[in-house]
């Protein structure tokens, strides 16, 4: 499955994303709710229905080993001073202009001497386009062997890794990439002469280290995609520090991941050395835009008749709700069709086609309503969802409080492109109302009450 550069690009990556949505199946969730969906489904999806970068809003958090080595930010791709060939391809892709976390990283990925790094972002704000830049910017595509080598943590994200790969390099004719995953085969004795190789732990180390298909001593860049999926997996953290031993001490090492808890800075800290590190600062994550409201309903019929009466009133373009399980998820799907509504059901137990295709509908517009859970919480960006409605507050059962980082996914949803959002909570009963003061304390921001019998109160909604 070499990478090659003489293909429809468009066609290409119509093929591949078909491709991917094949290799992967549905979600096995426990029970009733979406929460144990696989960290890798996860990532893959979230990467699959981005149709371009997320504008991070978060400010970054940059700190380095050295203190006096300053870290230039870059507001253009030109500032970077990129092969000819590369810039064509970033901007054939749609990339005008740097993201946040490019605009920042790009310019310590492209230094010489070259710096290690480890760098947080969520997912959709272009950290792989940033490493993707920083692995082809460093080929010599003159020595036909491996040069940059690439782990993701499943099949399925290594095609996607490559498939960014090959879009950006598709003017740099002579650059070819190789995949190291299940199903490709080597004969015994062979070499491989492509410049770079994106695969999976796994087989990677079987083709290094086993049967010495390449040098890893002659690896200039070794990227780790994903990390914090990367050790959710049996056995991949492992193998990656044996990879990463047989690596020479001028190897670049890049670590990216979506999280960067305490497991995932332990995991970096055994891997990169002297690294720098570039990471969102939660606490700046704001709700200014969106205006929230609570209504008080004691049943979900009551719970239905505010929707009603809320989607009656006010001009909506495009809503979603979000429900704490599949079994409200779909009663209130089937309540809302039934009432003449247009609207769309997504949760874990779709296969990820299946969950493109809805969500394909719904950014068309053929659906006004979307009613998902968590597994969309942080997801989705279309421009016309105006109103998000909380039909169950998001809540952290580890500790029966309110989970207020899935609260700002999910309402984040609406005022997307720095538009005024509208977040209505339904409240049903005494612990509701706790987890609704617990998100008020957090994010320092009154929630009003509503009342949903009041037309004269949800008409002021849209002043």
């Amino acid at each position: 499955m070499s990478g090659t550069k003489d293909v429809d690009w468009a066609g290409a990556a119509d093929a591949q994303e078909k491709s991917l949505i094949k290799q992967v199946g549905g979600l096995e969730v426990e029970d009733k709710t979406d929460e144990a969906a696989s960290a890798a489904e996860q990532s893959l999806f979230q990467k699959i229905i981005r149709k371009g970068l997320i504008e991070s809003t978060h400010d970054l958090e940059i700190q380095r080993k050295d203190p006096k080595s300053p870290l230039f930010s870059v507001k253009s791709f030109e500032a970077l001073n990129l092969k000819p060939q590369l810039l064509k391809g970033v901007y054939a892709m749609g990339f005008n202009a740097p993201s946040k976390i490019q605009e920042s990283a790009l310019p310590t990925l492209l230094a010489d001497p070259p710096q290690n790094m480890i760098a947080q972002s969520q997912s959709g704000t272009g950290k792989t386009a940033a490493f993707v830049l920083a692995m082809l910017s460093r080929v010599d595509q003159s020595k036909n062997y491996p040069q940059v080598l690439c782990l993701s943590p499943t099949y399925e994200l290594a095609l996607q890794t490559g498939e960014v790969a090959l879009k950006m390099s598709q003017f740099a004719t002579d650059l070819s990439l190789r995949y190291a995953v299940r199903g490709e085969e080597i004969a015994r004795g062979s070499n491989i002469t492509d410049h770079i190789i994106i695969g999976t732990p796994g087989k990677v180390l079987d083709w290094g280290l086993k049967f010495r298909f390449f040098d890893l001593k002659k690896i200039k860049v070794f990227v780790l995609d994903e990390a914090d999926v990367m050790i959710a997996t049996q056995g991949h953290q492992d193998q990656s520090i044996r990879i990463q031993k047989q690596l020479s001490r001028e190897c670049q090492i890049l670590l990216f991941s979506a999280t960067y808890d305490s497991t995932v800075m332990d995991f970096a800290e055994n891997i990169v050395p002297n690294p720098v590190i570039i990471q969102l600062r939660r606490e700046e994550e704001t709700v200014s835009n969106i205006s929230q409201y609570w209504v008080q309903c004691e049943t979900p019929e009551l719970k239905y008749t505010s929707i009603a009466n809320i989607y009656g009133v006010i001009t909506v373009g495009q809503a979603i709700i979000f429900c704490h399980t599949r079994k409200t998820a779909s009663w209130l799907a089937e309540k809302l069709t039934k009432d003449g509504h247009t609207c769309a059901l997504l949760s874990g137990e779709l296969s990820v086609g299946d969950r493109i295709g809805v969500l394909d509908r719904f950014r068309d517009g053929k659906e006004k309503i979307l009613i998902t859970t968590n597994v969309l919480s942080r997801g989705i960006d279309v421009e016309q969802v105006t109103i998000v409605i909380n039909y169950d507050l998001p809540v952290d059962h580890t500790n029966g409080k309110a989970d207020c980082e899935t609260y700002l996914h999910r309402i984040g949803r609406t005022g997307r492109f720095g538009k005024r959002g509208l977040a209505i909570n339904l409240v049903d009963g005494e612990k509701s109302m706790e987890v609704l003061h617990d998100i008020e304390s957090h994010f320092g921001k009154p929630i009003v009450k509503l009342d949903t019998e009041d037309v004269s109160e949800i008409e002021k909604l849209q002043k």
